[in-house]
């Protein structure tokens, strides 16, 4: 009988873990699965826990290749699979009970070309988020695209999905040998599918190794590693370039995220040898200008750095980033014409370093932070009490103006001071009179010659704040007694 759902498992060398993974497997609440096991010429125990499995479950089959890395070892399972559907595992992680469940029954319910849900990260037995993924599923939704839905350029792995297998066929997707083969055709599959669906719950844990072999994303900051790495990341860009020219900026400032930290890391444990020198300049080649110059100013520092070869320089703002991150501040500069600057190493020097001060500039990362932490009924008015700041500048904003608004209408609140970055105001529910029921505080700031907007946030359940008038109607409010 055909399963409904094949999952194809690369073994190579895991004995501590993968024990663990096929029970995870086996478990599924899912059940009409086959799991084909693809063991890639491993020298530990892992062949032998898989044929194990295999001669209890008949769910689970067994083949076999010389070691030829999880690309070609993916490719001969996917060729040995006989399901509807089509998902893949690593034999070092751990796939949730409900996961395949969730994915295939969206496909059923949508006919989307392939589902996708969010990661964890299984560090040292403690399941955390993964930062790879965290921002791409806080808002879930069905029947999407990429090209709609570009934070998915941040979903490349191919192992948090069920793919239909006739489109995978259809598509003719297969995994190349390079040990970065996933993100390719994660890519691929996600431009090519007419539509995909996102779900907010957690289909996969991702795990960081703690013994035996390192994995390959734990050995990334080798040169052959990076070199690999690099090859992938060309792979991707020749792929969008000709399919979806429009996603290529926001692969680029994800590989200026993500991918070049581990570059960076690579040239602080050798201090910076010619050939890394060289991969570096290699890779700065292969993304677009825009990208480059629309980097966090931080990160815009670091690029300088390597661009121009100051290794000790780099070395010296990685571990600024390390220990300060959360403590850097922005500062302004200029009377007339103010700017803001990330007050980063050598930013006091960088004249004398010939560093252009666009390097530091961060006017366009800043941001308001607007609390709303009480707001109380007197008998005549409600008082509402907060703060405001911006984020990274350490100084009283110059100026604050607050509104109510519904959608419709904006009521102005006079604002009144409390200390370095409080703010109070009161509310006279009459001047709310046929508006509402619900309403949100609007938040404008200014500070030598920075204006930003944002909505208040309540303070305790850190959501957008609202104000709702009790005993609102149409006609007329009942106030509080």
């Amino acid at each position: 009988m055909i399963p409904l759902l094949s999952v194809v498992v690369p073994v190579y060398n895991v004995e501590p873990y993968i024990t663990e993974c096929l029970k995870s497997l086996a478990a599924q609440t899912l059940d009409d699965i086959e799991v084909v096991l693809v063991d890639d010429g491993s020298s530990d125990g892992s062949r032998r826990i898989a044929e194990d499995f295999a001669a209890m479950d008949g769910r689970f089959v067994l083949v076999g290749q010389r070691n030829m890395g999880p690309g070609p070892a993916r490719n001969l399972g996917i060729r040995q699979a006989r399901g509807m559907y089509l998902a893949f595992a690593d034999s070092d992680d751990v796939v949730p009970p409900e996961a395949y469940r969730l994915l295939v029954g969206a496909l059923a319910e949508t006919g989307s070309d392939l589902a996708c849900g969010a990661v964890g990260r299984l560090v040292d037995g403690v399941l955390e988020d993964s930062i790879l993924h965290e921002k791409a599923f806080r808002r879930p939704q069905l029947c999407t695209h990429i090209t709609d839905k570009q934070v998915l350029i941040r979903d490349r792995t191919v192992w948090n999905k069920v793919y239909r297998r006739d489109f995978w066929e259809r598509c003719g997707l297969a995994f190349s040998a390079g040990i970065y083969e996933d993100v390719p055709v994660a890519m691929q599959a996600h431009v090519l599918a007419t539509s995909v669906d996102m779900i907010g719950d957690v289909v996969y844990h991702w795990r960081k190794r703690d013994v035996g072999e390192a994995s390959i994303t734990q050995r990334r900051a080798e040169l052959s590693n990076l070199y690999e790495r690099l090859a992938a990341i060309r792979a991707v860009r020749a792929f969008l370039d000709e399919r979806a020219p429009e996603l290529l900026d926001g692969f680029d400032a994800l590989v200026l995220e993500k991918d070049i930290v581990f570059l960076f890391q690579a040239l602080e444990e050798c201090e910076g040898s010619g050939p890394l020198l060289e991969l570096a300049h290699v890779w700065l080649a292969e993304l677009s200008p825009k990208s480059l110059a629309t980097a966090p100013s931080l990160r815009r520092l670091e690029l300088h750095l390597l661009r121009h070869g100051m290794v000790s320089e780099l070395c010296e703002v990685r571990e600024f980033r390390r220990t300060r991150e959360d403590g850097t501040r922005v500062v302004p500069r200029g009377w007339r014409n103010t700017n803001w600057y990330g007050d980063y190493p050598f930013f006091r020097k960088r004249r004398r370093l010939r560093i252009p001060d666009e390097v530091f500039d961060a006017r366009d990362e800043l941001k308001l932070i607007a609390r709303v932490e009480e707001c109380d009924w007197t008998g005549a008015e409600y008082r509402l009490s907060g703060e405001v700041a911006i984020h990274r500048v350490d100084r009283k904003v110059d100026k604050v103006n607050l509104w109510l608004s519904d959608g419709r209408r904006r009521v102005p609140l006079e604002v009144r001071r409390t200390g370095r970055y409080g703010m109070a105001a009161a509310i006279d529910p009459e001047r709310l009179e046929g508006g509402g029921p619900s309403w949100r505080l609007q938040v404008r700031a200014e500070a030598r010659g920075l204006v930003l907007k944002a909505w208040a946030r309540d303070g305790e359940a850190n959501s957008a704040w609202r104000f709702t008038v009790p005993g609102w109607s149409r006609s007329g409010m009942d106030m509080p007694q």
